[in-house]
């Protein structure tokens, strides 16, 4: 059998994990040549703790998702620094920048995300401007961001919070500036927006809401749309991102904010495929990387033919601030209150405890959550919704985390958790990939992380992670 030509241009988190998927389902490459054109120099990386290298606590080497004998162990032609210039779809080859083509049988776009620069005056050229995106983003961060030194923030999202956290960590003067009046405003209703800026606002953290940015002077700050001034030797940019779409569009696929998809992530062309960030499918929510991960293990089936009924069918993904000493979850639908379409709401509000709970429930099952400072709920509420379990009558016990789903356990132990158990969402690890890894050779906390791909340093995965290395130790 001739194995089939299968390209990737891409190799950011998306991209990698689909190269590793196919490569668990078809280990000698006896079905799929694989080739990955990667546009930066470097290797893959878990883009999701950019903001624990900013804050200092992890080097870009250990964000790292491949080692350098990756793509030579498992038969991957793996090119980095490539600029693709144009797919020709009637040859069915990319053409690349140095005037070489690399020809598909399948090809496969996980070109991901670019920032979006807001139009401001001197923003996009002034000197001391980064966008925070990549690891090299960081590394210029890192460069301009002196010890103690202001640094302005645009944009009071996730990933802008998560910089926030990080830079103050460091020790400087740290200003969010957003134009809405409560962070995470995508994730969060507005009660939980401001205990979670108190929180960080104990942390360091300034914040300017109802406010945009009209001017930047190099040198002084930011200016505000309100006459005031903001004092910066850095602006980091968090604003938003908008899919890389630059190639499809060349190419006539059929694109609306995103290269559409269906559900075997089938382009218009049937010949490409396209997922991630770049890709837009009705059911993934925008920016997380969950989605992705779903993503690729549906188009590995189909790309290998190891399953013919893979279907991506949408992803329900569990929203996460990375930042230190934060705990905080958010998942379904948490703008709802309680005259919304029958939904029945509870919340716990305790600004000064830096803590904040909001179950959102309809017909006896959790459809959305807001977990702010309380782990022990977050697993629990989270259980509740991923297996659509009915309530118990005491919400309150499972707003505070002290009901389980029945016919659940306490897991006082890994012994206690299924296979099935997700145990770092940041990659959807489960116990049971944890364990084949285990089984070969990676028998400590650290190797494990690096043979799974779980991440150990964002804060919830680092304990269960490390438990069951123990357990498996014991037995």
């Amino acid at each position: 059998m001739t194995p089939r030509e299968v390209v990737i241009v891409g190799y950011g988190m998306a991209g990698a994990r689909l190269a590793d998927e196919i490569r668990r389902r078809d280990p000698i490459a006896e079905r799929v040549r694989l080739t990955v054109l990667g546009a930066e120099l470097h290797a893959a990386y878990n883009r999701v703790l950019l903001s624990a290298v900013v804050a200092g606590g992890m080097s870009a080497e250990s964000v790292r998702l491949h080692d350098d004998e990756w793509a030579q162990r498992h038969n991957i032609d793996l090119r980095l620094g490539v600029d693709v210039e144009r797919i020709d779809r009637e040859k069915r080859c990319v053409e690349l920048a140095d005037g070489s083509a690399v020809a598909y049988d399948a090809l496969v776009l996980a070109t991901g995300a670019n920032p979006w620069i807001p139009p401001v005056e001197g923003l996009e050229a002034g000197p001391g401007v980064v966008a925070f995106r990549s690891l090299d983003d960081c590394a210029k961060i890192l460069d301009a961001a002196r010890f103690g030194a202001p640094v302005a923030v645009l944009g009071g999202g996730l990933l802008g919070l998560e910089a926030a956290r990080g830079l103050a960590g460091r020790g400087n003067q740290v200003t969010v500036v957003h134009p809405l009046g409560h962070v995470m405003e995508r994730q969060l209703d507005p009660a939980a927006g401001h205990v979670l800026a108190r929180q960080l606002t104990d942390m360091g953290v300034t914040f300017k809401f109802g406010a945009t940015a009209a001017r930047y002077l190099p040198g002084d700050g930011l200016k505000l749309d309100d006459g005031t001034l903001v004092p910066a030797d850095l602006v980091v940019v968090a604003a938003g991102v908008r899919a890389e779409t630059r190639l499809a569009v060349d190419a006539g696929l059929d694109v609306d904010m995103g290269i559409l998809v269906d559900d075997v992530l089938r382009t218009s062309d049937g010949r490409i495929h396209a997922l991630g960030d770049c890709a837009r499918h009705p059911g993934a929510p925008a920016g997380l990387i969950q989605p992705a991960w779903e993503q690729a293990e549906v188009l590995a089936d189909v790309l290998t033919g190891t399953n013919a009924a893979a279907r991506y069918r949408g992803t329900t993904a569990v929203t996460r601030l990375k930042a230190r000493g934060i705990d905080l979850a958010a998942l379904g639908e948490t703008q709802l209150e309680a005259s919304d379409n029958g939904a029945e709401v509870l919340t716990f509000n305790d600004p000064t405890g830096g803590r904040y709970g909001k179950l959102v429930v309809r017909e006896n099952r959790v459809i959305g959550a807001i977990l702010l400072g309380l782990p022990d709920a977050a697993a629990t509420i989270t259980q509740f919704h991923d297996r659509g379990t009915p309530l118990p009558e005491d919400r309150l016990a499972v707003l505070l985390g002290r009901a389980l789903p029945s016919g659940s356990t306490p897991a006082a132990s890994p012994a206690d958790l299924p296979a099935a158990a997700v145990i770092c969402r940041c990659n959807n690890v489960t116990k049971g990939r944890l364990i084949e890894a285990w089984k070969a050779g990676a028998t400590d906390t650290p190797a494990l992380a690096r043979a799974t791909r779980a991440t150990t340093g964002c804060g919830g995965c680092t304990d269960t992670v490390g438990g069951i290395a123990n357990w498996l130790a014991a037995q």
